[in-house]
Formats: structure tokens, C-alpha cells, sequence
């Protein structure tokens, strides 16, 4: 039995739904391709496929050497010099694990164009504002953002994570418009749980001044904080990307616009050992391309 030729084989019928849809797709008889399926699971020991007359589907196996077939294929044919276009070669699933804000706001809107230059790819994103453990949890690659600790990670520094303080115009109408950090003395906050009371920094030149926000609310979500500085409720910190597009809008005003707030480092980290798949490659280009340090 020849391998590669029945690996291929495996892929094109899991591909085509049938195996006489892909005998036709290989130009190949329906027995012919049986043959290749069933020695194939001879090699292994173990099925690959659940059949009935009438239809099949991957056993969970089955599901897991698919992906490890795509993986091997697209290296043989890439070793053969058959990568010409390499978007023809970009196949199989990619796991990403995001910051929720992050992920909504700038991530997925992204994503759009990494699908249309690799639309064989199935992209699966977890966003959570947990540090997910890649290695346990399955992730391909992951989105990092604050000082990371020591790892056998390696890491791509992105561009910066910037913060920005703001209220909405009616808040603001309503209480003393700061023109100082100890005028925020004044003000009520909407904090995000994950950062919870920790001071918020500000500096000008060589001067830094930090305040303890006064919050009678707080919450576990970047998009509830920015509704409820929207609706009037206080001041808040939020991620820029997140309140954009409303400050353009005029929903929301930044606050001690001559003060600078501390950025967080933002970095995309992966595994050292790990395969790295054409697909995995190209999407840490693309992440590289699309939020690169500046």
C-alpha cells in the first residue's frame, strides 16, 4: 500500500462526503478507492469511517488523523515544490484564544481577511480574558496582552494595547470635567472586574499621578463597561480599539486627553515544539502584518 496515495485518498472522500464522489474527483473507481480506505484502516488498526448505505461520517479518530493527514500532505507537497499558490495548500482547523475586547473589536473584524486568503481554513476563536493554557486546551496560538512571565513560548511583540479614560457627553455635562487626575476625586467609575480597584496611572513629561477609582458598579465584560459609560453611569477605562469607534462618534468624550495613559505590551505566542502547519504560518504572518508593533 502506498501511503501518501491512500492518506490522499482518505482526505479527498472526507472532503467529498462519499467515496463515490471522490472517486470521481480522483478519476478513480469507487472500488478502488474502498480498497485504498479499508487498507489504510488496516494500517492503523483502528476505523476511520462510520458507513451505511446511505451515508458516513468521521469516527472521532477518524476526525483527529484527518487533520494530521492535511498537516503531513501539505509538507510532502510543499517538499516537492508543488506550492505555487500556497493558498491552495492552507487546509484544516486552527484553534486561536483572544482577550474578549480584543477579540470583538479588533480580532474578528480582521479575521475577514484571513478567511478570503485562506478559505480552506477553519478557524475556531476562543475569546476569554483567562490566560487559556495552549497546550492543554488544544490552542494553536494566542493572543497575549500585559508583561508575560518566563516561557518556552515563543513570542511575537505586537503593537502596543492602549488604553483611554472616558464618560459620555451627558456625564460629563453633569459633574466637574477634569482637568487634573485628583479632579477624578469627583467622578464615579464603571470598572471592569478583571482589573478590579487597581489605580489608574496617569503621567505628563517626567509626572505621574495615580487614582483609586470609586466605582458603585462593576463587571466582567469590555462591552457592558462601554455600554454603561455610554448610558451615563460614570467614567471608564477601556481598551482604545474597544471605544473607537464611539469616540468618533461623538457617544463618548476622552478625559485628560493631555495625560497619557500606560500602554500594556501585546504580544501572539505559540508553542516552540509544535508542528507549524502552513495554515498556523500563515495566519501568525498575517497577525504579524495586521497588528504589528509599530
Amino acid at each position: 500500500m502506498d501511503l501518501f496515495v491512500a492518506m490522499r485518498t482518505f482526505v479527498e472522500v472526507s472532503r467529498a462526503g462519499s467515496m463515490n464522489a471522490a472517486a470521481l474527483k480522483l478519476n478513480v473507481s469507487s472500488a478502488l478507492v474502498g480498497q485504498r480506505i479499508a487498507g489504510l484502516e488496516d494500517h492503523l488498526r483502528t476505523r476511520l469511517l462510520n458507513r451505511t448505505t446511505r451515508q458516513q461520517s468521521l469516527t472521532d479518530f477518524g476526525q483527529i488523523y484527518l487533520e494530521h493527514c492535511q498537516d503531513i500532505l501539505e509538507l510532502v507537497s510543499i517538499s516537492e515544490g508543488k506550492a505555487d499558490d500556497q493558498a491552495q495548500h492552507l487546509h484544516g482547523r486552527l484553534r486561536i484564544t483572544a482577550p474578549v475586547s480584543f477579540g470583538t473589536a479588533a480580532l474578528m473584524p480582521a479575521l475577514k481577511v484571513f478567511t478570503k486568503t485562506a478559505p480552506k481554513v477553519e478557524v475556531e476563536l476562543c475569546l476569554s480574558d483567562r490566560n487559556e493554557d495552549l497546550l492543554a486546551d488544544g490552542f494553536d496560538v494566542a493572543f497575549r496582552v500585559g508583561p508575560l512571565a518566563d516561557s518556552s513560548m515563543i513570542q511575537v511583540k505586537l503593537a502596543p494595547y492602549r488604553m483611554v479614560a472616558c464618560a459620555s457627553p451627558d456625564y460629563l455635562a453633569a459633574h466637574p470635567v477634569p482637568q487634573d487626575p485628583t479632579d477624578l476625586n469627583y467622578l464615579q467609575a464603571v470598572l471592569f472586574t478583571k482589573t478590579g480597584r487597581r489605580p489608574w496611572r496617569f503621567t505628563k513629561g517626567a509626572e505621574t499621578k495615580s487614582w483609586a477609582p470609586k466605582a458603585a458598579v462593576s463587571v466582567n465584560s469590555g462591552q457592558a463597561v462601554l455600554n454603561a459609560a455610554k448610558e451615563g453611569m460614570g467614567i471608564v477605562l477601556l481598551p482604545e480599539v474597544l471605544a473607537r469607534g464611539d469616540i468618533a462618534a461623538g457617544k463618548l468624550v476622552p478625559v485628560l486627553a493631555d495625560w497619557s495613559i500606560p500602554e500594556q505590551p501585546m504580544s501572539l505566542l505559540f508553542q516552540r515544539d509544535r508542528y507549524q502547519s502552513q495554515r498556523m504560518l500563515a495566519f501568525i504572518e498575517f497577525a504579524r502584518s495586521t497588528f504589528q508593533a509599530r
